[in-house]
């Protein structure tokens, strides 16, 4: 793809008002025969070919386009604009190194988990928590500091059963970040929490707690617990009865129907499909 472009007053527009609103336009003043320019001219177009894409090399020639110089007040060659949404972000005049530019460059380009975060929060708003978590996560691993990546990961995890690593996640949440969002994952959390004191699973707990062998109360108050998305106490107790007995009733079917029913990237799935795993072979 082109992503090298020399500006005109026919493209000026174009280029710096309108591609700047969906690109980052690197937008380079020179001079022909003065050597600072001829210097960095290089530098400027090996980066621009590393970014594809992400970056649009504009190229001013101040001898051609003295108007478009003066409009944008460059009083030293070569200097380098940074370009977003039409106006000005960064830059800086004179030569320098390709790490240099290539650091200034990487505070304003998108980065992986960007695209990442903006998927998983569209698959989210239609409510589809399976893969947004996939998403959301392959973020999370990438930059674990962001809280609006953990935000969006800990309404993943109650939404897909992980409310224990939902309410871990958000306890690290800085007041700052502690916004609507925020409460109304805690208020998922809470109806989450509430759905596994049901009377059903009290009076399965109860009753397990008389009888702890019972592995048919067992499957049971796993069944109940995962329908209250509490997955990791119902793996665990599925588990157990499969440890137990690996054909009894049909709690291996179920138990591999609540793995493969969790998102990929979620730790449970391959941790437990592990454990299923080394029972049966």
């Amino acid at each position: 793809m082109q992503n090298s472009v020399d500006i005109t007053i026919e493209n000026f527009q174009q280029v710096i008002l309108q591609d700047s609103t969906t690109q980052l336009v690197m937008l380079e003043f020179w001079a022909q025969g003065y050597e600072p320019s001829e210097q960095l001219a290089p530098v400027l177009q090996a980066i621009a070919h590393k970014q594809g894409a992400n970056l649009l090399h504009a190229r001013v020639d101040c001898q051609a386009q003295p108007d478009i110089t003066a409009q944008f007040g460059v009083q030293n060659l070569p200097t380098v604009m940074l370009i977003k949404d039409g106006q000005p972000i960064d830059g800086f005049a004179g030569v320098e190194s390709e790490v240099n530019i290539q650091a200034m460059l990487d505070k304003h380009l998108p980065k992986p988990q960007d695209e990442l975060f903006a998927q998983a929060k569209a698959m989210a708003e239609q409510a589809n928590y399976q893969e947004a978590y996939t998403l959301v996560k392959e973020a999370s691993d990438l930059d674990a500091s962001r809280a609006d990546i953990k935000l969006l990961l800990a309404d993943c995890q109650v939404e897909v059963g992980q409310v224990n690593q939902a309410k871990a996640l958000l306890a690290t949440i800085g007041l700052v970040d502690q916004d609507g969002y925020y409460r109304t994952i805690l208020g998922k959390i809470e109806l989450a929490e509430q759905a596994a004191e049901s009377p059903e699973i009290i009076a399965l707990q109860q009753a397990l707690e008389n009888d702890p062998d019972n592995l048919d109360l067992k499957v049971k108050l796993a069944v109940q617990l995962r329908q209250a998305n509490q997955i990791e106490e119902a793996l665990s107790l599925m588990h157990s009865v499969l440890l137990k007995d690996l054909n009894f009733q049909d709690a291996k079917k179920l138990m591999l129907d609540m793995i493969n029913a969790l998102p990929d990237g979620e730790p449970l799935k391959s941790q437990y499909r592990r454990k299923v795993y080394s029972l049966l072979y």
